[in-house]
């Protein structure tokens, strides 16, 4: 099986939607490699970056799930390169 490396960009407008975001981000956290946080506290929001190497599919998944959660926006650039998972 192929994977990609992806950055997923998150935009956190609610609050209290961290605690589902960060469970998701523990259900795939075999596949990130890193992560970093930045607090925008004059616009009361927070901005995600999540670097993740893994499979097209599960990466759609995990964005997809991100996405759907009430307050929280999410957008997915993909590396061209591909490498054989092992």
């Amino acid at each position: 099986m192929e994977t990609r490396v992806a950055i997923i960009g998150i935009i956190v407008e609610n609050k209290d939607a961290v605690e589902k975001l960060n469970m998701l981000l523990h259900d795939y956290s075999q596949y990130i490699i890193g992560r970093m946080g930045i607090p925008y506290r004059e616009k009361n929001i927070n901005i995600i970056s999540v670097v993740i190497d893994a499979p097209q599919d599960i990466i759609s998944a995990l964005s997809g799930k991100i996405g759907k959660l009430k307050g929280i926006s999410a957008k997915t650039t993909y590396s061209n390169i591909t490498s054989k998972m092992g």
